[in-house]
C-alpha cells in the first residue's frame, strides 16, 4: 500500500502533466485518512480548478486556510480561483495576501502587476513588478530557502543556505535569510553577526539595516539598536519609517520623552496611522501612562475599525472594560470573510475577554477557543516533541552529572532567576524583590535559551544537547556563566542582584546550575487550573506556543512538574518553591521567606511593590501596580463545563 508520500508525490506528478482526475484521486486518498492534511488539500484544491469543478476547490481551499492559515501557496491558488470566477478585485487580494506569508511566489506578484495595472493603479503595479523583477535575479538556492522558510521547514532551509553560502560568502540576501533563519530558531547571535557582516558590505541596503536593529532588539541590546536607529534617522530625518523605529528603539532605552516626541513626529504626517497610534499606546502603557494609551488605542480603532492589534491591546490591560458598541463593532469585523489573519486572532482574544467581563462566559470561551485554534494552526506546535525534549533533560541532567561537574562555572552571586510558567505570578515576585534597594528588575533576558541553542549542534539531525554537558569541561562553563554576566550587564541599574524573569528558562535548571552555581532560582507555581487557563486566554507577542489549546498546556504543565520534581532530586534545595496563592494569602511571611532565601535584610518596599516606579513590559503589567489582590483566583470556575480537555491532560498534576 502506498505511504502519504509516494500518495502526495504521484498526485503532483499527476497534476505537472495535466492528468488532473488521476492527481485528484490521489489526493483524495490522503485525505480520505488525514482530513486535514494541506499538502493533500492544496494538491486537491489545484486538481479541482482544472476541472472546472470551482464550487470543490472553494471548499478544499477553506479546509487548507483553517489548517493553515499562513500558507501563501494556498493564498495564491486562492487568487487564481478567484480568477476562474472573473473576481479580479478578490484575486488581487489573496494574491498580496501570499505574498505577505511567502514572498517567493513570482507568480503572485506577476498577477498583482497585471491586475493593478489593468486598473490603472500604477504605483501599485509597478512595486509588485519591482518584487518579481527581484525575484528573478535571485539565485534559484535562495528562492528555495525563502519558499522553505516562509512554508515552516526552517532546517532544510538552513541545510540550503548555508550551501550557498559556502560558495558565496558574501551574498548579502544569502546571509540575511541565514539570519532570519537563526531568528527562527533563536540562535540570535549567529543571526547578529551576519546583519552586522552583511551591512559591512552592502552599507546603503535599507532592507539589511533594519533588519540588524530588530536582531541587536531582539538580542535586548537597546543601546546598539538605538545608535543604528540614529544612524538611520539621521540619513532621512523626515522618513516616518526611520522615525518610527528610532521612536521604538528610544522606548526600550527608557527614554520616553524622545519616543513621544518621535511619534508625534510621525503622526504629523500620517494623523491616522494605526500602528503609530498603537505604538504609542504600548509606550504610554509601559510607562504606566493607563488613560493616555486607552485614548491612543481608541484612536487607532478609530482610524481603522478592523485594527484588531489595538482592540487586543486593550483587552491586555486587564483592567479595561468594552462597551457595547465596541463589543458589536468586534463582532461585526469578526463576521467578515476577508478579515487580516491576524486581526482575526488579535479581535478573537479581546472577544473573549469582554464576553467574560458581561458573564457571557459561553461566548467568551468559544472566542477564546476561535482564537487559539487560529495560533495553534500558525505555530504548529507539538505537544509530544515538548514532552520528549523535557524528558532529555531528566535523563541527561542526573546527580553524577552535577558531582562530576562539582565547584566548575563561574562565582558570581548575582542572578536572581524567576521561572515556571507564563501567568504563574512570576511579575508579582519579581516586582516585589525589585522593590528591594539592592535587587534591579530587569526583562525576560533571552541569553540562557539562546546558550542551549547554541550548544544544540546537530549530528544526524538529532539535537547534542542536553547531552552534551557530560563533554564540557570546568573552563568552558565558567566562560559560560561569564559571558552571561557580561551580556546581561546592559539592563542593570547598579544594584548587586538582578532578576532574569524568562519563565521557560525552568527547562534548563541543570545549564544554569553548571555555569553559576551560585545563582538563585525561584519557582513561581500557581494552581494548575488557574494557571493554565489563564494562560490559554493569553496572546503572547512571542513564543509560548504551548498555550494555544487546551490540551497542550494542561501537557506542558504537568511535564513542567514533572521535570521540577526532577530538579528538586538531583539539586536538593537548589530551587525555592513560591506558591502564589501563598503569596496572596501571606504577603509578608512569602516577602520575608525569598528575602531570607535570597541572603537580604527585610524591606518595608517590598510590601508596597505597587508603588514602585518601573517600566514592566509583560502582560501583568498593570496588575503590578496595584495592591495584593485576589481577582484572577478561581478565574476558571465559571469555564469549567467546557475544561475537560484541560483536567485530562493535567491528569495527576
Amino acid at each position: 500500500m502506498a505511504t502519504r508520500e509516494e500518495l502526495l508525490k504521484t498526485a503532483q506528478e499527476a497534476l505537472q502533466q495535466g492528468r488532473f482526475e488521476e492527481g485528484l484521486a490521489h489526493a483524495n486518498s490522503v485525505l480520505a485518512d488525514q482530513h486535514e492534511d494541506g499538502d493533500a488539500l492544496y494538491l486537491a484544491a489545484v486538481a479541482c480548478r482544472y476541472l472546472g469543478r470551482l464550487d470543490e476547490a472553494a471548499g478544499h481551499l477553506r479546509q487548507l486556510h483553517a489548517a493553515m492559515p499562513e500558507y501563501g501557496r494556498a493564498w495564491q491558488e486562492e487568487g487564481h480561483l478567484a480568477l476562474a470566477w472573473g473576481q479580479s478585485e478578490n484575486a488581487l487580494a489573496a494574491f498580496a495576501r501570499a505574498t505577505r506569508f511567502n514572498p517567493a511566489l513570482e507568480a503572485s506578484w506577476r498577477e498583482q502587476a497585471r491586475i493593478a495595472s489593468g486598473a490603472g493603479r500604477a504605483a501599485e503595479a509597478a512595486a509588485a513588478s519591482a518584487q518579481q523583477q527581484r525575484l528573478a535575479t535571485l539565485p534559484r538556492e535562495l528562492i528555495a530557502v525563502t519558499n522553505h522558510l516562509a512554508e515552516g521547514r526552517v532546517l532544510r532551509a538552513e541545510e540550503i543556505c548555508r550551501y550557498f553560502l559556502r560558495s558565496n560568502p558574501r551574498n548579502v540576501e544569502g546571509m540575511r535569510l541565514l539570519a532570519k533563519i537563526g531568528l527562527e530558531l533563536g540562535i540570535l547571535d549567529d543571526a547578529e553577526f551576519l546583519l552586522e557582516s552583511a551591512v559591512t558590505f552592502e552599507p546603503d541596503n535599507i532592507q539589511l539595516r533594519l533588519d540588524y536593529v530588530d536582531v541587536l532588539r531582539r538580542r535586548q541590546k537597546f543601546e546598539r539598536a538605538r545608535e543604528e536607529a540614529e544612524a538611520l534617522h539621521a540619513s532621512d530625518p523626515d522618513n516616518p519609517l526611520f522615525q518610527s523605529r528610532l521612536a521604538i528603539e528610544s522606548m526600550q532605552t527608557g527614554d520616553f520623552d524622545r519616543a513621544f516626541e518621535l511619534f508625534e513626529a510621525v503622526l504629523a504626517k500620517l494623523p491616522q496611522d494605526p500602528a503609530t497610534l498603537t505604538s504609542m499606546g504600548h509606550a504610554l502603557k509601559t510607562k504606566g501612562c493607563s488613560e493616555d494609551a486607552i485614548s491612543r488605542y481608541r484612536a487607532a480603532i478609530a482610524a481603522k475599525g478592523d485594527h484588531g492589534d489595538a482592540y487586543y491591546a486593550l483587552a491586555n490591560l486587564k483592567t479595561y472594560r468594552f462597551s457595547d458598541d465596541e463589543l458589536n463593532a468586534m463582532s461585526d469585523q469578526v463576521a467578515r470573510p476577508d478579515l487580516a489573519f491576524m486581526d482575526r486572532v488579535h479581535l478573537s482574544f479581546a472577544l473573549g475577554k469582554a464576553h467574560e467581563d458581561r458573564g457571557d462566559y459561553q461566548e467568551s470561551f468559544a472566542a477564546y477557543a476561535r482564537g487559539n485554534d487560529l495560533k495553534r494552526a500558525q505555530t504548529r506546535y507539538s505537544a509530544d516533541a515538548m514532552t520528549a525534549e523535557l524528558a532529555k533533560q531528566r535523563e541527561q541532567c542526573t546527580a553524577e552529572l552535577f558531582e562530576k561537574h562539582d565547584s566548575a562555572g563561574h562565582d558570581a552571586p548575582d542572578p536572581i532567576f524567576i521561572l515556571g510558567l507564563p501567568r504563574a505570578g512570576s511579575t508579582l515576585l519579581e516586582q516585589i524583590l525589585a522593590s528591594h534597594s539592592q535587587v534591579d528588575g530587569t526583562l525576560e533576558l533571552p541569553d540562557i535559551l539562546a546558550l542551549a541553542h547554541r550548544l544544540r549542534g546537530r549530528k544526524a539531525g538529532q539535537s547534542l544537547y542536553p547531552a552534551m554537558l557530560h563533554d564540557l569541561s570546568g573552563e568552558q562553563l565558567a566562560k559560560f556563566g561569564e559571558e552571561f554576566i557580561t551580556n546581561t550587564r546592559v539592563h542593570r541599574q547598579g544594584a548587586p542582584f538582578f532578576i532574569d524573569k524568562m519563565p521557560n528558562n525552568f527547562r534548563h535548571i541543570g545549564l544554569i546550575h553548571l555555569i553559576l552555581p551560585n545563582a538563585k532560582i525561584i519557582d513561581a507555581r500557581r494552581d494548575p487550573m488557574d494557571c493554565c487557563f489563564s494562560g490559554f486566554k493569553q496572546l503572547f507577542a512571542e513564543g509560548q506556543e504551548f498555550t494555544y489549546g487546551l490540551t497542550e498546556v494542561g501537557r506542558y504543565y504537568s511535564d513542567y512538574v514533572e521535570l521540577m520534581d526532577h530538579w528538586d532530586t538531583v539539586l536538593p534545595g537548589r530551587v525555592l518553591r513560591v506558591q502564589h496563592e501563598d503569596v496572596l494569602d501571606d504577603l509578608e511571611g512569602q516577602t520575608r521567606r525569598m528575602l531570607e532565601y535570597l541572603g537580604l535584610p527585610f524591606e518595608e518596599a517590598c510590601l508596597d511593590f505597587h508603588k514602585t516606579d518601573r517600566a514592566v513590559r509583560t502582560a501583568s503589567s498593570e496588575q503590578v501596580r496595584q495592591p495584593i489582590n485576589r481577582k484572577g483566583q478561581g478565574a476558571w470556575k465559571p469555564f469549567e463545563p467546557y475544561l475537560d480537555d484541560l483536567k485530562s491532560a493535567l491528569g495527576k498534576a
